[in-house]
């Protein structure tokens, strides 16, 4: 069942009207930032659900759907934030503490003010902002997988950037997510800048 206005709905009737989605991409990778996305839908997208027909988690669409509707979502927004943590700084804090420093840069970045969240899995408990926090909220809440949408497309764009930077990594295939032609490459070219050495599958390629 693809995600619906409903979760949005209920925080509207308790009387908040300015709904930030919210979520994450790349959180499991081995290379590359953390990227968090805040998305406030519309008014009019709120009242013309048909405009949301399709929007799904970003993992279930295509790489040209995903384009797609990051552009629409581009239009049927109040308001597009990301929040973007390199790889150096999730080495230093933990990638939860990293994610949830990256969903505060996307909420700080709004071009309007928000009074209710709605994030998938992880709560922002420094934010008193009401926040309904939802497991697989991408796949459940149009806001969220607008997030998702938003988060995964920047995300995919900077690896691709990154490619041509830090060439014989694949980045722009696999993203920095942990495949074997990801393990590959660490083998015969050894961590780059951009790796996360304080993930256990590329610590074992750093020297001592």
């Amino acid at each position: 069942m693809p995600p619906t206005l409903t979760y949005e709905a209920l925080l509207q009737h308790r009387g908040y009207h300015s709904l930030a989605g919210l979520d994450e991409a790349g959180r499991g990778c081995w290379a590359g930032p953390v990227v968090a996305a805040a998305v406030v839908l519309s008014a009019h997208a709120h009242a013309t659900p048909a405009l949301l027909v399709g929007i799904d988690d970003s993992k279930q669409l295509t790489a040209a759907a995903r384009s797609a509707w990051y552009r629409q979502i581009l239009m049927l927004a109040d308001g597009v934030g990301v929040g973007v943590v390199p790889a150096a700084l999730i080495d230093g804090l933990g990638i939860v503490p990293a994610t949830r420093l990256a969903m505060t840069i996307a909420l700080l970045t709004l071009p309007c003010p928000v009074d209710a969240l709605l994030i998938d899995a992880l709560p922002l408990p420094d934010l008193s902002l009401p926040q309904t926090v939802l497991v697989r909220g991408d796949s459940l809440s149009c806001s969220i997988a607008a997030a998702s949408i938003i988060a995964k497309v920047t995300r995919d764009r900077l690896m691709q950037q990154a490619d041509h930077v830090y060439a014989g990594y694949g980045f722009a295939t696999h993203k920095g997510y942990g495949t074997a032609r990801h393990q590959q490459a660490l083998q015969e070219l050894g961590p780059c800048l951009l790796h996360r050495r304080s993930f256990r599958p590329v610590a074992r390629y750093c020297p001592d």
